[in-house]
């Protein structure tokens, strides 16, 4: 008999997390490593979001709190989707949770039986498969390459719905690529989910306030109002408002499955922190102008990051619409072998002889459900960027 249960044989750990971890341990090293694994920008939390948390430490805020989300962060949610989405609900059908990735569990988790199908599109956040087969559930896969811009298209949305299917996992703009959906492209979606009333949609908009040259960001319950009795909007503070240590997710939806979820977050964290319940009630109310300008600084670093890529040899690196990714091709590099003797036999190989031979981490495109690719995060510095090109770039050009 195994110790172990069957449903942790179901899932690996995360890709990004372990690449990361590997950059942070051959840097303990001395090594001298650039790390573009992590989606986690480089800009501080807003100094007026640090001031709500220590105003809530000295007020003693540091108790339990409702299971999921005190009142004023439910209010300020609200608030958000109302006043950036056009999306009206209440706080009872609201949401807050230890970041975006327990709200997905506790949805997930909350709805999935044995049998039960979600469409996931490739290239997908590494985590969507693991936590539907963690939750009983069957991902099912469907490509949507750079053919069409990484993007699902209506009729491979329509050919992959089935009976058992229960949800869509729509991720707009998208990790890792950065696409992102138009309206229209988006109404095309809608319609085919309107004609199959028992397939949920969990939107993923983490990276909503992350749009490029004009690109403007809708969501489905948006575009389509008759969608919203069957679709949960999940959002969080870390990417916009770069509160990745915060650890602080939402979203919005049908009352009984917001009950749902929090019944099953009653028994696992209960409450998410409280100081930091506060800090994201005061980051979703105060000024949001800065966002502008760091959404314009990404720009920077994405044109950058692209235009060098596209000048080493076997790689193709699209422009993206949003997030903070790039997911170049190295259909040219597959099965040349590297200055240090490595055989590129896959883009796993590929990233694996980047960070020996150049130290420089990326995560391999396997790992996102899409090959021959990998993903770089421009969520670093300028000066950073330019140091990981010129090693890209010195790596490509020793490749035989």
């Amino acid at each position: 008999m195994s110790f172990l249960s069957d449903a942790l044989a179901r899932v690996q750990p995360s890709p990004t997390v372990a690449i990361t971890q590997v950059a942070r341990e051959r840097a303990a090293m001395g090594r001298d490593v650039i790390s573009l694994s992590a989606g986690e920008p480089d800009f501080d939390t807003p100094d007026y979001v640090k001031e709500a948390a220590i105003v809530a430490i000295r007020d003693g805020q540091t108790k339990y709190t409702a299971p999921d989300g005190i009142p004023e962060l439910k209010a300020a949610i609200v608030a958000k989707f109302r006043r950036e989405n056009g999306l009206d609900y209440t706080p009872a059908e609201v949401s807050v949770g230890t970041g975006g990735k327990q709200v997905l569990f506790n949805a997930l988790i909350a709805t999935l039986n044995p049998g039960d199908e979600v469409i996931i599109p490739a290239p997908y956040w590494v985590s969507y498969p693991d936590i539907v087969r963690l939750g009983g559930g069957t991902p099912v896969i469907v490509a949507a390459g750079p053919e069409t811009g990484f993007k699902l298209s209506a009729e491979t949305l329509e050919a992959a719905i089935a009976p058992a299917t229960k949800w869509l996992i729509f991720n707009s703009p998208s990790n890792p690529t950065g696409a992102g959906y138009t309206r229209d492209e988006l109404r095309a979606l809608t319609d085919v989910l309107m004609r199959h009333p028992h397939v949920w949609v969990l939107s993923d908009d983490i990276y909503e306030h992350l749009c490029y040259d004009g690109f403007e960001f809708v969501t489905p319950a948006q575009v389509e109002p008759g969608l919203k009795d069957r679709t949960l909007t999940l959002n969080g503070v870390s990417k916009a408002y770069a509160m990745t240590g915060w650890r602080i997710g939402y979203a919005a939806g049908p009352e009984r499955l917001i009950a749902a979820m929090r019944k099953l977050q009653t028994q696992s964290t209960t409450n998410p922190c409280s100081i930091s319940q506060w800090a994201a009630a005061a980051a979703l109310e105060g000024d949001q102008s800065f966002l502008a300008g760091r959404a314009e600084a990404f720009r920077g670093r994405r044109d950058l990051v692209v235009a060098r890529l596209n000048a080493c040899a076997g790689v193709t690196c699209p422009v993206p619409e949003g997030a903070f990714y790039v997911y170049p091709s190295i259909a040219g590099c597959i099965g040349k072998t590297s200055a240090g003797g490595a055989l590129i036999d896959s883009d796993e190989a590929f990233c694996t002889a980047l960070l020996e031979e150049h130290d420089v981490a990326v995560v391999f495109g396997a790992a996102f459900g899409l090959s021959p690719h990998f993903r770089v995060s421009y969520a670093a510095s300028e000066a950073v960027l330019v140091q990981a090109r010129d090693r890209i770039e010195a790596f490509c050009v020793g490749l035989r």
